[in-house]
């Protein structure tokens, strides 16, 4: 497997590195699988060596890690042209409306430099292709994709639910965005 904390060679125009970050709770073999991933899509792809998840994002009252909190701790060791992906298989959560604690499969703002994703809430069967598509709907947001009304999207709102199964790609729409960030689709 290769560990790196550097890029070395050009950035695309418009372009940027993302970092798969895995925390101590994720095999390095499934991290090196989906930065493998990842790398066809966006060639500025590195990955890290594991770091524990920091203890100020742990939530006691349900025994969750904070996404809002990771993706603070994530962000500090990005920069304007870096994107943190952090892997983890714990329960994840984020406030949403009246909800203090709504668990969640990944969280990435939009835009964004920092983004998480959980395997705890994806089908044990279908694991492997659910993961990537969550990495990559979470890398959109990062790259000011909005939810997408396209139900076969990779941008497509959970909703509460898991409807990964029925996604298959980016939209054309949302494919156009992330070609001018230098995304290979």
């Amino acid at each position: 497997m290769i560990f790196t904390s550097s890029c070395q060679g050009r950035i695309p125009e418009g372009g940027k590195v993302v970092v798969v970050q895995p925390f101590e709770d994720f095999s390095p073999e499934k991290a090196y699988l989906i930065s493998t991933a990842i790398k066809e899509v966006n060639p500025n792809t590195l990955l890290r060596r594991s770091l524990p998840l920091p203890a100020m994002a742990w939530y006691p009252d349900r025994g969750r890690y904070r996404a809002d909190s990771l993706i603070r701790y994530l962000g500090r060791f990005g920069s304007a042209d870096t994107i943190l992906l952090g892997l983890t298989n714990k329960d994840i959560s984020t406030t949403k409306g009246q909800i203090q604690d709504w668990g969640i499969m990944g969280l990435g703002y939009c835009p964004g430099t920092a983004c998480v994703v959980s395997t705890f809430r994806l089908s044990p069967k279908d694991r492997d292709s659910q993961f990537y598509k969550v990495a990559m709907h979470e890398l959109g947001h990062t790259q000011g994709l909005p939810h997408c009304m396209d139900t076969t999207c990779f941008m497509r709102d959970a909703e509460g639910g898991n409807p990964l199964n029925s996604e298959k790609d980016f939209c054309s729409s949302c494919k156009r965005i992330l070609k001018n960030r230098g995304w290979r689709l």
